[in-house]
C-alpha cells in the first residue's frame, strides 16, 4: 500500500522547498541582505533568515555565506539562484495563462501609496465599470519596483522628466503650496493671510530624516519664501503623505498640498488654498508599461482611461488656478 509520500513506481517522494522560501531566497540572493530581502517581501529581516535557514536544512547545504555585516552566496547558491528565478518566472507566466483561459483579464498596477489612495483609487471605478472583465491589482509601494522582475504591468511614477525612461507617458505635473481646512481661516487671533502668518499655526510634515522627498518639505517652500527663520506654533510629522492630508482636513493643521493629489478636497471644500499658488517644481507623474505588457490590450484600455482622467484632471487644474485669485479677493 503507498503511503502518499511515495509515487507511482514505490520510490519515496523529495519534498521540494515552497514556494515561499523560493520567493525568499530569490530576494535575498539578489540583494546579498536580508533586511532588503525582508523588506521588499514585507517581512522581517529575521523572518527571512529563519526562511532561508529552513531552506537549507530542507537541501542539506548552505546557500548563504554569513558574515558580520556582509552576506555572500555559497558555490551551491550561485548555482541554484538561476534556475529558482526561471521557476518563479515560469510560474508567474503560467499563471497568467490560466487566468487569460477564464476569461478574467489581469492587469496590476505600481505605484506611490499618496497618489493609489488619493487619486488612483477614488477614480479606479470609472474604468472597473466599462472593463468589467479586467481585474486591477494595485501594489502601493514606496520603493521604485523592477516591473519585469516583479512581474508588473504598468507603473505611475513621480519625479524629474530626465528619470522618467524613454518611452515614459507624461500624465500631470505636480504644484506644491500650503492649503488647510476652511476653519483655521476663521480664527481671528490666528490670522492665515500671508505666508509669515505659518508662525501662528502647526505645520504637518512629511517625516524624511534622510531628506529624500525635499519638495514636500516645508523647509524648501519656506526657502522659496525667504521664510527660513519662521518659527511655526508647533509640528506634526508623518511618516506617509497619504495620513498628512486627512490630517490637514480635519483641522490639524497647515500642509504642503500637492497637484493633483489634494484637488478633489479642494473642489469638495474640505482644503483651502490660504496664499497664490507659486511656480511649478520640476516634476510630473509619468507611466511606465513593462516590456512584457506591452501591447496587450487590458493594458493599452488602461493606459487609454489612465490619459483620459490625467486630461482632465489638467482642465479641472485650470479652471481652479483661474478661480483661485477671485475666491481669496
Amino acid at each position: 500500500m503507498r503511503t502518499g509520500n511515495e509515487n507511482a513506481a514505490g520510490a519515496p517522494l523529495q519534498r521540494l522547498p515552497s514556494l515561499d522560501l523560493l520567493k525568499a531566497f530569490e530576494a535575498a540572493a539578489r540583494l546579498l541582505s536580508f533586511t532588503k530581502a525582508g523588506e521588499e517581501l514585507h517581512l522581517t529581516q529575521s523572518a527571512v533568515s529563519r526562511q532561508m535557514k529552513e531552506l537549507e536544512d530542507q537541501l542539506g547545504v548552505a546557500l548563504f555565506q554569513r558574515r558580520h555585516r556582509a552576506l555572500s552566496l555559497t558555490d551551491a547558491g550561485q548555482a541554484f539562484y538561476p534556475s529558482v528565478t526561471q521557476v518563479l518566472a515560469t510560474m508567474r507566466a503560467a499563471t497568467d495563462r490560466l487566468r487569460a483561459l477564464s476569461g478574467r483579464r489581469m492587469l496590476s498596477v505600481t505605484t506611490t501609496q499618496s497618489l493609489a489612495s488619493l487619486w488612483l483609487i477614488p477614480r479606479l471605478g470609472s474604468f472597473t465599470r466599462t472593463h468589467p472583465d479586467v481585474d486591477v491589482r494595485i501594489s502601493a509601494d514606496t520603493r521604485v519596483l523592477d516591473l519585469e522582475r516583479d512581474g508588473l504591468d504598468i507603473a505611475i511614477r513621480h519625479g524629474p522628466p530626465a528619470l522618467a525612461g524613454t518611452g515614459a507617458i507624461r500624465l500631470f505635473g505636480e504644484r506644491v503650496f500650503p492649503v488647510c481646512s476652511p476653519k483655521l481661516l476663521k480664527e481671528p487671533k490666528r490670522p492665515l493671510r500671508e505666508p509669515a502668518d505659518l508662525r501662528y499655526h502647526v505645520l504637518l510634515q512629511y517625516d524624511d530624516p534622510d531628506g529624500r522627498h525635499p519638495w514636500v518639505h516645508w523647509r524648501t517652500w519656506l526657502e522659496v519664501e525667504r521664510l527660513t527663520e519662521l518659527k511655526p506654533a508647533g509640528s506634526l510629522l508623518f511618516s506617509g503623505y497619504d495620513q498628512i492630508i486627512p490630517a490637514a482636513i480635519a483641522g490639524h493643521g497647515v500642509a504642503l498640498g500637492r497637484t493633483p493629489l489634494v484637488q478633489g478636497a479642494i473642489e469638495s471644500g474640505e482644503l483651502v488654498e490660504p496664499f497664490e499658488r507659486r511656480a511649478d517644481p520640476a516634476r510630473a507623474y509619468f507611466a511606465v508599461v513593462s516590456r512584457h505588457a506591452a501591447g496587450r490590450r487590458e493594458v493599452d484600455e488602461f493606459l487609454a482611461w489612465l490619459k483620459e482622467a490625467a486630461a482632465q484632471e489638467q482642465l479641472t487644474l485650470q479652471d481652479s488656478a483661474r478661480r483661485a485669485p477671485r475666491a481669496r479677493r
